[in-house]
């Protein structure tokens, strides 16, 4: 009876030690991926901002908040017609930032179409793939690092000037009781494109622009919080300037007027509900990747173990004494 429990137990040990490495090698490149189908939404404030007032002379104001709405929503039908040429997962994001004055009117609103790789988060270049109506061609990241992000720069995509730069690492911070990584990236003055969707009818930006000579240029400083495990960042925030030069602006202090100028926060809610989301995605990434594996190998030491410790005692039990004892007469 021993020897066969040894034997179960020798057999389970065989087949966790095989799982293990299976899950880790073979499973979890797989299965760890952004589903096509995502939608998410956050809240973003800016308050104490200054905003430029199109109904009263183009006048710089401060005003008490702007929001800006941001929406990602993963387009099923559009990867899978990408996937049938890339030959790859691949997820396909419309996004849309939605900026609102302190009125509840819309200031601007900007959509993206933004394609990558479901597995590595690299960009994939596909039919669609823009800023505000634009065509573009990414280079490196946006919204999301990598799983397993390292601590090192990386190339960060900036919609406003649709360039790349490196968006580099500070080090290690703690947010609200996590462990993550601080990157930052710093874009110089750089001259735009105005927003297609303007708040007031009939005003076309590229006829502004033609017409009186006013560009628009902008400055960040982009700050984010990452998860290193799920590449989410748990935080965003953005130092942003927005001037308009020249035109319609050369009535502005050194000819330039503030169309926006403002620290841009995740809202407390968001913030909250965003660090809760990328906490169940980090578990569900780690037991794959760590908790399941090692789990199943340090079970197949243990059944391992507990075999031979059987199959040594049913020897000690089967093996005759070699010296028996000669039995004693009355």
């Amino acid at each position: 009876m021993r020897r066969r429990a040894s034997l179960v137990l020798l057999a389970l040990a065989v087949f966790c030690a095989a799982l293990a490495p299976l899950l880790r090698w073979y499973a979890y490149p797989r299965l760890a991926k952004i589903p096509p189908n995502q939608y998410q939404e956050v809240v973003l404030e800016a308050k104490d901002a200054t905003l430029i007032d199109y109904n009263d002379g183009m006048k710089p104001k401060k005003v008490d908040k702007v929001t800006i709405v941001q929406t990602l929503k993963g387009n099923v039908e559009a990867s899978e017609e990408i996937e049938a040429d890339a030959g790859k997962d691949v997820v396909v994001w419309d996004a849309l930032s939605y900026i609102i004055g302190p009125d509840g009117k819309m200031v601007s609103q900007i959509p993206e179409r933004y394609i990558f790789d479901a597995h590595t988060q690299d960009p994939v270049h596909a039919t669609g793939e823009m800023v505000d109506g634009d065509p573009v061609k990414r280079e490196g990241i946006e919204f999301k690092w990598p799983f397993f992000t390292e601590p090192r720069d990386y190339l960060y995509f900036d919609a406003q000037t649709r360039t790349s730069s490196p968006i580099h690492y500070v080090g290690p911070r703690t947010y609200r009781g996590m462990e993550v990584y601080y990157f930052e990236q710093t874009v110089p003055w750089t001259k735009v494109p105005m927003p297609k969707k303007m708040p007031i009818e009939g005003i076309d930006p590229a006829t502004i622009e033609q017409t009186t000579g006013t560009s628009l240029w902008y400055t960040v400083k982009a700050m984010f919080w990452v998860d290193p495990v799920t590449g989410a960042p748990v935080n965003a925030e953005q130092v942003i300037q927005q001037e308009m030069r020249g035109g319609i602006a050369a009535s502005g202090p050194d000819g330039k007027l503030t169309a926006f100028a403002g620290h841009v926060k995740m809202r407390p809610d968001y913030a909250e509900h965003t660090l809760d989301l990328v906490k169940s995605n980090r578990t569900k990434v780690l037991a794959l990747h760590t908790y399941a594996p090692g789990g199943l190998a340090i079970g197949a030491l243990g059944l391992l173990a507990a075999a031979l410790w059987l199959e040594a005692r049913g020897r000690r039990v089967r093996e005759p004494d070699p010296h028996p004892r000669e039995p004693v007469s009355a």
